[in-house]
């Protein structure tokens, strides 16, 4: 039995605008993070410095996913 192979080769491609978007989600996430540790009370430089991971995590997540 033959396998199959995809005719791209199989790779995932990422375009600009799931690039842009992913940059404007996390920029988003980010800023949402720094709202609520602020409003909780927990702006603590280990907080909002989680919160970039987060947001990066999150937008590479929806770069590479080509969302």
């Amino acid at each position: 039995m033959a396998a199959l192979t995809p005719l791209d080769g199989g790779q995932i491609k990422q375009s600009r605008a799931s690039l842009i978007g992913g940059i404007a989600v996390a920029i988003g996430v980010v800023v949402l993070w720094t709202a609520i540790a602020r409003d909780l009370g927990a702006a603590s430089l280990p907080v909002l410095a989680l919160g970039l991971v987060v947001g990066g995590g999150v937008g590479l997540w929806i770069w590479k996913a080509d969302l």
